[in-house]
């Protein structure tokens, strides 16, 4: 009866609830699409924790910046984007994307990327895998086999360790999604050439040895552009090329 007589749709007079697109972003070079995102590290007060604000460079895997505070705020994340922006070379253009956290959509870090000139994007509400680079860092960074299994005695404590994280993983961290170059290899432009270095040892030891391999050696071309969050038809037609090769 309430479907016959059209009262089972929105009523009052709220706003009518609209989806939220999903953000795709595409990045073609270094400090054109930044992720960064905020996770709790343990602190000396059980039960309290310590904040790991970090920002993640989409096309290179490098982290542009990081702190840790004893609270999560807009204050917090704008100093923080406001001193990576710099130490990157004040780069235009830029796309800042992160999840729905209150520190995200303050009012402090609204202002203040507004004036560095940098485009905010937001994950969809409860979509959590829209923030899938600064999510990986994360699972990567609290795996390592140093990091610590105690709570960190102070936030000076936990900002010397990811210091040493940060200085491992952007110089030696062999990164899987990027044809296991390191992310400062491929930011600065190093890539290209490492790369190809790499696939003549590969041919030559083929030649020498080619009962090694039934097919083709390993592809060490540059991964090219990376999208951020594309599209569930962009990524069946991914796989589908990815399968055919």
């Amino acid at each position: 009866m309430l479907r016959e007589a059209g009262q089972l749709g929105h009523r009052g007079h709220t706003k009518v609830p609209t989806p939220r697109p999903q953000a795709e972003h595409t990045a073609t070079r270094p400090n054109q699409v930044w992720n960064w995102d905020i996770t709790y590290l343990r602190g000396p007060v059980k039960g309290a924790f310590l904040y790991l604000h970090l920002v993640v460079d989409v096309f290179s895997r490098r982290v542009m910046g990081f702190a840790v505070h004893e609270e999560e705020s807009s204050e917090h994340a704008s100093a923080l984007i406001r001193r990576s922006w710099q130490e990157a070379g004040c780069p235009e253009g830029l796309v800042l994307h992160s999840d729905n956290g209150g520190p995200m959509k303050g009012a402090t870090l609204l202002a203040t990327l507004q004036w560095l000139g940098v485009t905010p994007s937001f994950s969809r509400p409860r979509v959590s895998d829209d923030n899938a680079f600064s999510e990986a860092l994360f699972r990567t960074l609290k795996y390592r086999p140093s990091f610590p299994q105690m709570p960190f005695a102070s936030a000076e404590n936990a900002h010397d360790w990811v210091t040493r994280f940060v200085d491992w993983y952007n110089t030696e961290h062999r990164h899987s999604a990027i044809r296991f170059v390191t992310p400062d290899d491929r930011h600065f432009g190093r890539e290209t050439a490492l790369l190809a270095r790499r696939h003549g040892v590969y041919q030559r030891a083929r030649v020498r040895h080619p009962e090694r391999w039934s097919r083709g050696t390993r592809d060490w071309s540059p991964v090219g552009p990376v999208r951020l969050n594309p599209a569930p038809n962009l990524i069946l037609h991914l796989q589908e090329v990815r399968d055919a090769g």
